[in-house]
This record gives C-alpha cells, structure tokens and sequence, in this order.
C-alpha cells in the first residue's frame, strides 16, 4: 500500500521552477505502469488493457475514435476514477485508490477536461485559486500567476471575466490555473477539438512550451493524427478500451457493395475503397496509409483500386511526410521524405492513389443489414 506520509512529503507543493538535480534524481523513474487494467460500466467493460508502461518526461498521443476508452484512461491516470479491476503505479510506487493517498498524487497530476469550467471571477482569481488553497504567500502567489498568464498568452486579460471569454481563451486560462499548482505531469483531453484554428495554433505551442521549458510530462488525447504526430515524441492508440498495435486511422464507415466482380466498401454514396473478406452489409473499415501510395504511371490509372484527388494538406512529422488527399473523403496517406522528393506534388496538386486491399482492415462488420 501506498505510505502516504511519503507522498506528503514527497508531493508538497513543488517549486514553480523544477529543478535539474530533482530532474536527474528521478530520470530512471517509470513515471505510470498499468498491469491487467479493467473499467467496467453497468457490466460493460469500457478498458481493458493487460500492461501499458510511460516514460517521464514524455509528451505521449493517446489516440482512438469516439468510445475507444481515452478519456476513461485519463481520469484513472489523473486519479479522479479508479480502476474496476487492476493495477496502476505512479513513479514505481503502487496507488492505492483511496481519498487519503490520492490528494498528494492530485497536486503532482492534473487534468484539463475538454470543456474546461471557469470559476465566476476574474482571469486572475481564477488562476490564484489553487494556490490559495495551498496558502502559497501573496508575493510568490503574484509571480507564478504573472508567469503562467505569460506562458499561455493570457496576462493582457488578467481582469477579465472567466465567464466572457472565448472557447480557446478559456481552455488557455485553464491550463495557466493548472499550471500554476507546478504538477509534474499535465494530462489533456482533446485540448484543442472546440476551438478555432488561431487558438488551436496557439495551444500546441503552449503544449510544446510545458514540456520543454517547464519539463512537464504530458499526456493528451486527440482525434487528430496529425496533430499527435507534431506534438508527441510517442503515440498510443486505443480501440474498444484494447490497446492496438495496428495504427486504426483513417477510419470510415459504409456498406459493402460488388462491382465488376470485386468487393467495395461504399462511403457517403460516392466513394469506394476496394476490400476483401467476407463482410457483407454494413462495415466499418481502416485504411493504413502507409499502404496507399501515390502513382504516376498514367497506364496503371483504370486500375480498379485506384482513386483520384486533391491534395489539401502536407504536414513533416517524425518519421515521413503526411498528405492528406480529398477523394471524397479525407484520406491521410503516409511516405518517407525520400518518396515524397521524388513526386515533389504541392497542396491544390490532383494526384492518383492507389488503395490496395491490402491496406483495408475491417473493424467492425453488421451482416444482417444487407
């Protein structure tokens, strides 16, 4: 069992600046290991993953569709649920899930929910909330609200009404007031999925700035590939409440349908992306998009596994170049730099895909509706 007279004194309010010896003192550290982990609602098992390890000092991506189990897995590293079944370590020590040893473990690890709530006061009093409550000296309290406003671009609306303020303004103001509390690891979910793109822009720099100029871990979750892909130094993907170590992207749901003696998953009634199997009906499918590859070879354009669009994105992230392709529907399709040099197309620039069977998964399939 956890001690939580250590915790105390392990976890008591941190210095708003982390120190390198602390940094190196507890580098080694696993900062969460999750063994034979399970959530289960209403007889529904929502999470079920047998070992997940995270380094300290990570950003990590938690990626996966809608009721994938992402926001189930922050709120139990966060410590505001506890698992149905299972074990969860934080720095190497085993969390017991009661009241008493987790309020230290809550002022190492904070979350910002996705629909953050601002108190009825002042930009200002909302960020100094935390550290009243930690009777953190008025002058100190005054530095470390001026340094998180600054950090998130918010100190020009220090006096402002939390209430009145935009949704990306809002989500700033909320990650100053966490901030502000110095947690070790800051946990994100969708940070950035109601906000406009200026804000978005906005967010994954401050997203960027924790991590490097505070050394804060980080784990946020996020549909957006692309945006997991710039911030994350590692990604983990979610599918059911299970782990996957297939990378479900590109995901798309429609009806199985046969043309010209091949099998064709149907999407919005105008796009096809050819298959194999035995589905049938309703289906719901991933493509890989280091499967799906860009051909020049205008013969090979009649090919029945190949589909025609527009480029209308180009991101570098670790590893490759990502385009995004509009055929109908947005399709991510992934290749090394040295591929994309040699193709050299721009955004706007239509091109030719081929999408073998190969790189279609299907994940989940309803028969009985054909």
């Amino acid at each position: 069992m956890l001690d939580a007279r250590c915790l105390i004194c392990r976890f008591h309010v941190p210095n708003f600046h982390l120190s390198l010896s602390r940094i190196n003192c507890e580098a080694e550290l696993m900062l969460y290991t999750v063994r034979n982990l399970k959530k289960i609602f209403n007889s529904r098992t929502v999470l079920d993953i047998p070992e997940l390890s995270l380094e300290r000092r990570k950003v990590y991506g938690l990626l996966g569709p809608n009721g994938s189990g992402k926001t189930t897995l922050l709120h139990i590293l966060s410590f505001l649920d506890s698992p149905s079944e299972g074990s969860v370590y934080y720095e190497d020590r085993p969390v017991s899930f009661t009241e008493k040893c987790l309020l230290p473990l809550r002022k190492a690890v904070v979350l910002v929910d996705q629909h953050p709530i601002l108190f009825s006061m002042s930009v200002y009093k909302n960020v100094a909330f935390g550290l009243k409550v930690r009777k953190v000296p008025k002058r100190e309290r005054h530095r470390i609200i001026e340094e998180c406003l600054d950090l998130v671009r918010m100190r020009d609306f220090a006096h402002a009404d939390g209430h009145h303020l935009s949704g990306g303004e809002t989500q700033r103001v909320a990650i100053a007031r966490a901030l502000a509390c110095s947690p070790n690891v800051m946990l994100f979910d969708e940070p950035t999925s109601n906000v406009d793109v200026s804000s978005q822009i906005a967010i994954e720099q401050i997203i960027q700035d924790l991590h490097v100029e505070k050394g804060i871990s980080v784990i946020l979750s996020t549909h957006d590939l692309l945006q997991a892909s710039k911030l994350a130094d590692e990604k983990v993907f979610l599918f059911e409440g299970r782990l996957s170590s297939f990378i479900y992207e590109n995901i798309f749901a429609g009806k199985v349908v046969c043309k010209d003696n091949r099998k064709y998953c149907l999407i919005n009634e105008k796009t096809c992306i050819p298959m194999n199997g035995a589905a049938q009906g309703e289906a719901k499918i991933s493509v890989n998009p280091e499967l799906v590859k860009i051909v020049t070879d205008e013969t090979a354009c009649h090919s029945g596994d190949m589909l025609r669009g527009n480029v209308s994105q180009l991101t570098q992230e670790k590893g490759g170049i990502r385009m995004l392709v509009d055929v109908g529907i947005p399709l991510s399709v992934l290749m090394k730099r040295r591929e994309y040099a040699d193709i050299g197309v721009c955004v706007g620039d239509e091109v030719m895909l081929r999408c073998p069977e190969q790189a279609v998964e299907i994940i989940q399939n309803n028969k009985a509706s054909q």
